[in-house]
């Protein structure tokens, strides 16, 4: 009886030894992308692709290091801006907007120095911390004063500028400073520590986040891969759930 069933259980074996090699195989060919990504797409990305490794910073950091030969595979941006020069320069692909933001005021929940809009910004004693003209809410906070007409006055009271938005809202959570300008989705991260003061609609910037494939990657159809999946309605729906705005398709 044994010896009828053995071809059997060896074919059976042969099979089991078979799959194992081929999930190994499928293992080993999932390649693990570098994310290089403003830090503004902290708390959101990783929960649209968990798999992949991240480096989280100030999008000038980021495209700096990029041009320098760092090994990221794929670039998001705060802005569009960045990604479209590495794109001139071809060390990244054509940039796509995935999604969209808006520019707050942050202050500290006591709120000592009494801010309740941009203009109080001016008064004489308020520490405002803001980020670094190169960094694109440093860049996105310079069009707000100057569209707002208060530039030279509220630029007077900048105590600090900071690398990244997640630094200033740090400054602020922890009373450092009285007031500082991040994205309002950084701002819902750290509920009880700030309150949110809005900036006029008039005023408010156009913040659109660029993506793109950086053109040293080894890994380019699995980091277009990922582009699609920001892109696709999961992912949309994912930087929705956490405050983002949808991204406006480009014209056809």
């Amino acid at each position: 009886m044994l010896a009828r069933n053995r071809p059997l259980l060896a074919a059976l074996v042969a099979l089991v030894l078979l799959s194992v090699l081929a999930a190994g195989a499928r293992a080993a060919a999932r390649v693990q992308l570098t994310v290089y990504a403003a830090a503004s797409l902290t708390d959101v990305l990783p929960r649209i692709d968990t798999t992949e490794r991240y480096s989280f910073g100030g999008s000038n950091t980021l495209a700096a290091q990029i041009q320098q030969g760092a090994p990221a595979d794929v670039f998001a941006s705060a802005n569009t801006t960045l990604p479209a020069q590495l794109f001139a320069r071809a060390l990244c692909s054509r940039p796509v907007v995935f999604t969209r933001n808006t520019l707050v005021l942050v202050v500290p929940r006591s709120n000592p120095a009494r801010i309740h809009s941009v203009f109080d910004l001016s008064k004489q004693g308020v520490k405002l911390v803001i980020a670094g003209s190169g960094v694109p809410v440093g860049s996105y906070t310079l069009q707000v004063l100057k569209q707002m007409n208060v530039s030279a006055a509220v630029l007077s009271n900048v105590v600090s500028r900071e690398t990244d938005v997640r630094e200033v809202l740090a400054k602020v959570a922890l009373g450092e400073a009285d007031a500082g300008f991040v994205y309002s989705t950084d701002a819902t991260t750290v509920p009880g520590k700030v309150t949110v003061i809005k900036v006029p609609a008039w005023a408010q910037p156009k913040v659109q986040y660029g993506m793109c494939v950086v053109s040293s990657s080894a890994n380019k159809p699995a980091a277009q891969a990922f582009v699609n999946r920001v892109l696709s309605k999961a992912g949309q729906a994912k930087l929705i759930a956490f405050g983002f705005l949808p991204r406006v398709k480009p014209a056809r």
